[in-house]
Formats: C-alpha cells, sequence, structure tokens
C-alpha cells in the first residue's frame, strides 16, 4: 500500500482486460440553422432522442462483462491524511520558497510575469495594487470597447479598488499578508463568489424582464463565496472580474454564441478550450497570473493547453466538497510558481467541512524518492504526429537529462471508461440546469443555447442501470491505478499528451450559433477524463508550439501528467521542470502571443500619465486598447 495512510484508498487490483480498444464513434457535426432548428426537434421527439441516444455509444457501457463483480464508486474520494505523529500538527500550507517568492526565467527575452514580478515593484515603490488594478480596468470591463472583454463578464469595480487600496496600504507599512497580495485574479462564473451572479455561463438577458421573471436564480447574486475562492481573496488577491466559460461547462471549445467567446490569443483561428475558457485567455493574453476555474472533463487542462499555460487537478474534494462525482475546483496559472502559490492557497483543509478538514497537507517527495513516468503507448498513439513528436522529445528529456525510469503501462477499459466519463457529466450537467431554472425545472431548456439543449434532452435516455454501470467501471479504473501506484511503481506519475490535436480550429458561423461536434469532442477529451473518474490530481504544462493550418500564430500543446491521490506538490514539482524544459531546452523557448499584455508596463504608463494630471479613478477611458502594449513572438 501507499507510504502516506489514507481514508478509502482502493483496494489495488490490475485490470483483468488491459487490450485498448479503439473506440469508433458516430456522433454527427451539426452547425449553424441546421443545429437550432436539430434542437427543436430532439426537445419535441421522444423517438429522435432515442436514436441519438443509441448512436452515441453511451448505453454500451451496462451490458459489458464483469462490471457487476464491483461495487459502484459514485465519488472517487480518496483522502490523503497525516502520518503517525503528524496527527497534531497545526500546517495547513506549506511554506513559500524562492521558487514562488523570487521571479524567475528573468535572463530570458520571453516570459511571463508571475506574483513575484508584482511585489518586486509594490516593495520598491515603483508600483502599488492600485495603479495595476486601475490600469487593467479598461481591459477587464464589458462595454468599454477592450479586446479582450470576451473573457470576462462582471466587474465590481468599487469593490476591486477598495480592495487594492488596502493592499496598497499593507504594502506601504511593510506588512503583506502574502504571496499573491495585491495581485490581480480571476474567477470563473460557476464558482459562487459573495455578490456575483453564478451563470454557469448562461446569458442572463438582462434586458429582458420576462426572461428574469422565468429563470429568477439567474440574477440571484451568491451570498456567500466557495471555499477555494475565499482563500484567495483572504490572501490579498484581487478580483478583477468574473470569468466567461462555456455554457454549463458541456464541451471543450469555449464557444460561447450569447456571451461571445474568449480569444485563444495565440491565434484567433482557433478556440480558446472550454470549460474554463475565458480564465484561460486571460491568462495566456498576460492581463492575470492566476485564474481560478472548474474541471469535470479537463476544464482546467483544456484550455491551459490551447493558450499555452498551466492548470491544475486536485485530488477529488481537496478543495471544496461539490455535489458532483466529477468535478472540482483548481487553479490556472502562467507560470509555475504561480500555479503552486495558488494551490497551496486554495487547499488549505476547511476546519469547518467535514470531508476537506481531513484532508492532510500536499508533501513534497522525499529526496531520493524514484522518479519514474508510465507512458500508456496504444492510448497516446491515437495523437496527431506533431503532438507526438513534441511529446517523445518530452519524455526523452526527462529520461534521458532528468534520469527519470521511464516504463510502459496500460489501463483497462478506456474506451468503456470514457463512454461512462461523458454522460455521468451529461446527467449532473441535467441536474445543475433543472436547479438553475427553478421554480419551473422543467423548463431549463428555454435558457440554454441550441448544443445544449441537445445533449441534455439526449442524455435523458440514461437509465439508473447506466448509472449503476458506469460508476461500477469506476471503480475497477481506480483499483487498477492504486495498482500501479501503490504496488507496482511508487512515485509513478502517468504521462500522456493533454490533447491529442494542436489546438481545435474554429469554422465560419461556430461563435454565431454553437456547434455540435461529438467526435472531435470525445477526441479533445481523450486523455483527461480518467483523472476526473478516478480522482487522481493532473497537471498540464506547454510542451511547445504547433505550426497553424490556419491563421497567424503558432499553437500551444500539453503535456499531461497524472499522480496518486495526494501528490499535488509531486506533479508541481514536475510542471517546474517541464517548465525549465520549455524555457532552456525548447528551441527558441516560450513564447507570447502578438497581443500579449504587458501589464507591468501598462500600469507604469497609467501611474505616470496620472501623475502628470491623468485621470487616475477613469479606467473606463479607452482609446485604444487594441495597441496597448503589445508583444510579438
Amino acid at each position: 500500500m501507499a507510504a502516506r495512510p489514507f481514508i478509502d484508498y482502493p483496494k489495488p487490483k490490475e485490470g483483468d482486460d488491459l487490450t485498448y480498444v479503439y473506440p469508433n464513434d458516430k456522433n454527427p457535426a451539426i452547425r449553424g440553422l441546421p443545429l437550432v432548428l436539430a434542437s427543436s426537434l430532439v426537445a419535441n421527439s421522444g423517438f429522435v432522442r432515442g436514436l441519438l441516444w443509441n448512436n452515441t455509444g453511451f448505453g454500451r457501457v451496462k451490458d459489458f462483462a464483469g462490471l457487476d463483480k464491483e461495487l459502484s464508486t459514485y465519488k472517487p474520494r480518496v483522502i490523503p491524511t497525516a502520518k503517525p505523529g503528524e496527527e497534531a500538527s497545526t500546517q495547513t500550507i506549506l511554506p513559500f520558497g524562492p521558487d514562488v517568492l523570487e521571479p524567475q526565467h528573468t535572463h530570458h527575452d520571453v516570459r511571463y510575469y508571475s506574483t513575484a514580478d508584482y511585489h518586486a515593484l509594490y516593495r520598491s515603490g515603483a508600483l502599488s495594487p492600485v495603479d495595476v488594478v486601475e490600469a487593467l480596468l479598461p481591459l477587464v470591463q464589458r462595454g468599454q470597447g477592450s479586446i479582450y472583454e470576451k473573457a470576462f463578464l462582471v466587474t465590481h469595480v468599487d469593490e476591486v479598488l477598495t480592495a487594492a487600496k488596502a493592499s496598497a496600504a499593507r504594502w506601504a507599512a511593510g506588512n503583506p499578508i502574502g504571496p499573491i497580495d495585491g495581485v490581480p485574479i480571476t474567477i470563473k462564473c460557476d464558482i459562487d463568489v459573495q455578490g456575483y451572479v453564478s451563470t454557469a455561463g448562461i446569458n442572463p438577458r438582462l434586458d429582458d424582464d420576462a426572461f428574469g421573471r422565468r429563470y429568477p436564480r439567474l440574477r440571484e447574486p451568491a451570498t456567500t463565496t466557495d471555499w477555494a475562492a475565499q482563500k484567495l481573496l483572504d490572501a490579498g488577491a484581487l478580483l478583477v472580474a468574473q470569468n466567461n466559460m462555456h455554457e454549463l461547462g458541456m464541451d471543450t471549445t469555449g464557444c460561447n454564441p450569447r456571451n461571445g467567446t474568449p480569444v485563444n490569443w495565440y491565434n484567433p483561428a482557433y478556440f480558446p478550450g472550454g470549460s474554463s475558457s475565458g480564465g484561460a485567455s486571460a491568462l495566456g493574453a498576460g492581463i492575470v497570473p492566476i485564474a481560478l476555474g472548474t474541471d469535470a472533463g479537463g476544464s482546467v487542462r483544456v484550455p491551459p493547453s490551447f493558450n499555452g499555460v498551466y492548470g491544475l487537478k486536485p485530488s477529488h474534494d481537496r478543495t471544496i466538497v461539490m455535489d458532483s462525482g466529477m468535478c472540482v475546483q483548481g487553479p490556472m496559472a502562467a507560470t509555475v510558481g504561480d500555479l503552486k502559490a495558488a494551490y497551496r492557497i486554495v487547499a488549505q483543509p476547511n476546519p469547518d467541512d467535514p470531508v476537506t478538514g481531513k484532508f492532510s497537507v500536499s508533501q513534497v517527495p522525499a529526496a531520493g524518492a524514484r522518479r519514474v513516468i508510465g507512458i500508456p503507448r496504444e492510448w497516446v498513439a491515437r495523437s496527431d504526429p506533431v503532438v507526438l513528436e513534441h511529446f517523445e522529445k518530452v519524455v526523452a528529456h526527462f529520461r534521458d537529462t532528468l534520469g527519470y525510469d521511464v516504463v510502459d503501462i496500460q489501463i483497462p477499459l478506456l474506451s468503456q471508461g470514457q463512454a461512462a466519463h461523458g454522460p455521468s457529466c451529461l446527467i449532473e450537467s441535467l441536474d445543475k440546469a433543472r436547479d438553475r431554472a427553478a421554480p419551473n425545472r422543467n423548463d431549463w431548456g428555454g435558457m440554454l443555447n441550441a448544443q445544449n439543449r441537445i445533449l441534455l434532452n439526449i442524455i435523458q435516455s440514461a437509465s439508473a442501470v447506466d448509472l449503476v454501470k458506469y460508476n461500477q467501471l469506476r471503480t475497477i479504473l481506480m483499483r487498477h491505478v492504486a495498482h500501479l501506484f501503490s504496488e507496482k511503481y511508487p512515485g509513478l506519475l502517468i504521462l500522456t499528451p493533454t490533447t491529442p490535436m494542436a489546438g481545435w480550429k474554429k469554422m465560419p458561423g461556430d461563435d454565431n450559433y454553437g456547434f455540435m461536434d461529438g467526435n472531435m469532442t470525445l477526441h479533445c477529451m481523450l486523455y483527461v477524463w480518467l483523472a476526473n473518474t478516478t480522482g487522481c490530481p493532473s497537471v498540464t504544462c506547454p510542451m511547445g508550439y504547433a505550426e497553424p493550418e490556419q491563421g497567424e500564430g503558432r499553437v500551444p500543446m500539453g503535456v499531461l501528467a497524472m499522480g496518486e491521490w495526494g501528490a499535488e506538490e509531486q506533479l508541481l514539482g514536475w510542471a517546474g521542470e517541464v517548465e525549465d524544459y520549455l524555457h532552456n531546452t525548447y528551441p527558441g523557448g516560450r513564447i507570447r502571443p502578438a497581443k500579449w499584455v504587458d501589464v507591468l508596463a501598462r500600469a507604469k504608463e497609467h501611474k505616470a500619465g496620472a501623475g502628470e494630471g491623468g485621470d487616475v479613478g477613469k479606467a473606463s477611458n479607452v482609446s485604444d486598447v487594441s495597441g496597448i502594449n503589445d508583444a510579438s513572438d
């Protein structure tokens, strides 16, 4: 068994059938007005819903032999607890070292700013948090002419300015709270923050009174703040905007025809990824160094991969207990140092919660601990050639330069597992949609776009038997990875690409009506779903860039690692090594998009202009946002 004690650690058992079966998905792609017409047809015809349900293949899992031999696992919650002698420890967060507190990669011409860069200027007095917020407000507010606005929804200007002034006072007194005090962040719009409406990307149509009466919950601000978000705010972070997202988080593109689709600034002809599209877009553009998102099927990993930044999906229920067997809240960041800082802050155990309060603080691996990478070769081989080429170079670097052991591994029932993951997420999405439609829960379809109306109507064909079998299959997968982690390869990290393709290309009209391409969605999620199903932590890092097939600008690609439950710090240490590889070994090093925003230079310019009689408090004065501090590759 694993060295650290756990609650509910699965009994390790190697899966019986390790043959990888290549899935043969046959879901049609529908776009434009045909999508809108199809949504009406599916909503009004049980026969059509049944046909589409059978076509998805989601129902085939219940007939897979051998599932009845396992108990169902409805939540993949495995809690790492304290070692003997640590029970009385009051430690709730690991201390921060130079990798967080000092600017990194400063000798490179191209890098992303971290919280340490902000703090260096705050400490010297060259800038204050107020200068930064006032420089950012024109970029993040809707309706101010910013080319970046689609990444954001709502900004409480007075609140963030008040918080910035309080942070500035702490810095002036030499008493900052910690490593993110005064640093701008954003939070996804399906995370509760007091005073903000958690719309989950659904457009509340504020100019339509009838719509508001029909769906009052889309106008009701949250009365409390989720634990992870509150920990960031308690640490002095400045919430400059709420992030836009893919509606209900139900795809991996980020396409939102009603709120607008955030831009992938590396190449605007590609989607930003979903569902945490707004946060990843803002990170890729350099606007903020940290964003908080949610992940039920790669949503804090696929968007960072597409936008050239980092994302960490924590162990299930570590940061907050959600009413979900798949979804967690986790950080995304432009640098590994900031990913580490954000993770440690949001993962502090909540003493008032009977679940998160039991988690011990994730620990850095002991010196001399075995370092081993496992690669499921047949699975990885489904990636596009350019992705495979970059992935193999990363693996070779870790093996030949850093001394990792590299082993081939197998994982059972991968195609069946993904066929169980998708409908499990859709069932939970239907439940959340009905709740948001309260008090008229059966009227949920009227608030959604055409794609999501189709998906949630189809999932109504799922049965209770399907749900039971999905979670029996989950048990088999959890027991198998427990076998790999605790018995066969202690210290193992399972490596794959983050997505099998280099970005997701847009097509004309996608942003107007949305679209549905089930085969491409499943392909995009090929590797990320396993961590959600098993509850294991997983991190994505940029590993390089592909030449575009359309548009201008090289397309980022990510490498994905999954570790044992509670191994977040191990994953973050590995991510730091990938970051070093990208800066120091990858040809040309890290790049930034053409319209990357130099926030600190912009803040200095704003401060200088204010000192010469400029209008300091008027963050709405945007003469030409599109030309501000653009940085080329």
